[in-house]
């Protein structure tokens, strides 16, 4: 069996993080969803969405709200965040290497031949993250290259990993 290195994949809460954000744009404005709701549509586990919806709710990406008109909505900085935004509302900065992590964090990186491939693809992925925004996607956008955006073709509501446990 072929081990996989999990080194430079996303955090299991950055993908839930993205599958909200998603969700909660793709309904209308201001409408607010409940975490039993949320968590059926993304496929995640109350107890640790609840804990991701947090972190999103810090960024000021959503807002919650309790009692019985409580729930959660996606703000309009949400509406118009890119997916690097979420990721980085919920891990941090990501990075491909440790050496890009500042100037000088690695004693390598002057004279590495590796170092301007991860400075490369460092900064093809961000990229990527960048100009994927969650409007779009909820809408049923799909990011192109060039800037452009295509549609998908189909726009699904409840978002699911086919990744094993999840």
């Amino acid at each position: 069996m072929k081990k996989l290195n999990s080194s430079m994949q996303l955090t299991r809460a950055a993908d839930y993080a993205i599958r909200v954000m998603i969700h909660l744009a793709s309904r209308p404005p201001f409408e607010r969803v409940l975490l039993p709701t949320l968590a059926r549509a993304t496929g995640a586990p109350e107890s640790f969405l609840s804990k991701v919806l947090q972190a999103l709710s810090r960024a000021k990406l959503i807002s919650s709200r309790r009692g019985q008109s409580g729930g959660f909505e996606i703000l309009s900085r949400g509406r118009e965040a890119s997916m690097r935004e979420v990721i980085e509302a919920i891990d941090g900065p990501v990075f491909l290497n440790v050496c890009l992590i500042a100037d000088g964090a690695c004693p390598r990186d002057s004279w590495c031949p590796a170092h301007p491939v991860w400075v490369e693809a460092q900064q093809a992925m961000l990229d990527v993250l960048s100009s994927a925004l969650i409007a779009e996607l909820a809408s049923g956008g799909v990011p192109a290259r060039r800037g452009r955006t295509v549609r998908a073709a189909a726009q699904p509501v409840i978002i699911h990993s086919t990744n094993a446990g999840d």
